[in-house]
C-alpha cells in the first residue's frame, strides 16, 4: 500500500508503518510491496517503526550471548543494571546489524542488477527482522517464568532440555526471519527466487571475506 493509497483512506504514513509491523506476520508480501514506494514522507515514515523492530531485533540478539548468560555471577549486577545493559549493549548490536547487514543485502542485490538505494535495503531488511524482535517478547518471559534470575547465570537448572528446546525455538525465529528476508527481495525488487537467493548468498559471501581478513589481522 502506498502513501497515497493511506491517505485516500484516512490513514497517515507514519500510521500506516506502524500497523505494517504486525502485519509482516499475516501479509508480508503487502508490507514488502510498499517498500518499492519512493515518496519523501512514506519513507521518512518508516523510520520509528524501523528502529523499534532493529532495537528488539538487537536485545533479543545480545541477550541470546554467552555473555548475558552469565552476567548475574557478577556481584555488581542486579536485575535493573540487565535491564539497562540488555537495552544498550541490544541497540549496539541493533545498530551493526542494521548496517553491516544492509551492506551486504545491498551489495548482493546490486550484483544481480538492483537499483535500489542503500536505505531500502535496510529497511527492508529491518522488517524481515520482526520474528527476531518478537522472539524477545516471547521467549525472555518464558525463560524468566521458568528460571528466573538463572536466565542470567552460567550455572544453574536453565542448563538442561528445556534450554534446548527454548534454543531450537530462538533458531526458529531466526529461520523465519531469513525466510522473510529471502521474500522481502523477491517482492521488493520483483525477482524470482533464485535471483533473490542468489543476491543473498552473495551478501552472504561477502561478509564471509570480511570476517576472513578480519581473522587473519
Amino acid at each position: 500500500m502506498s502513501s497515497e493509497t493511506a491517505e485516500t483512506r484516512g490513514i497517515s504514513p507514519d500510521r500506516a508503518w506502524w500497523l505494517r509491523v504486525p502485519a509482516v506476520f499475516l501479509s508480508p508480501r503487502s508490507v514488502f510491496f510498499a517498500l518499492r514506494e519512493d515518496d519523501p514522507d512514506d519513507i521518512a515514515a518508516r523510520s520509528e517503526p524501523v528502529l523499534f523492530l532493529v532495537l528488539l531485533s538487537g536485545m533479543a540478539a545480545v541477550l541470546a550471548t554467552p555473555t548475558a548468560g552469565g552476567l548475574l555471577d557478577n556481584p555488581e549486577y542486579d536485575a535493573l543494571l540487565v535491564a539497562v545493559w540488555a537495552f544498550i549493549a541490544g541497540g549496539i548490536y541493533g545498530a551493526v546489524g542494521y548496517f553491516v547487514l544492509g551492506l551486504a543485502l545491498h551489495f548482493g542485490t546490486r550484483l544481480l542488477g538492483s537499483q535500489g538505494s542503500f536505505r531500502r535495503e535496510r529497511q527492508l531488511l529491518a522488517f524481515a527482522s520482526a520474528p527476531l524482535a518478537v522472539s524477545l517478547l516471547v521467549l525472555l518471559p518464558a525463560r524468566l517464568a521458568l528460571y528466573g534470575g538463572d536466565t542470567f547465570r552460567k550455572s544453574g537448572p536453565d542448563e538442561g532440555a528445556g534450554e534446548s528446546v527454548l534454543l531450537a525455538l530462538q533458531l526458529g525465529f531466526v529461520a523465519w526471519s531469513a525466510a522473510l528476508l529471502v521474500l522481502g527481495v523477491k517482492v521488493v525488487h520483483g525477482w524470482g527466487w533464485l535471483r533473490a537467493l542468489g543476491s543473498l548468498a552473495a551478501g552472504v559471501a561477502l561478509l564471509a571475506a570480511f570476517a576472513g581478513v578480519f581473522l587473519t589481522l
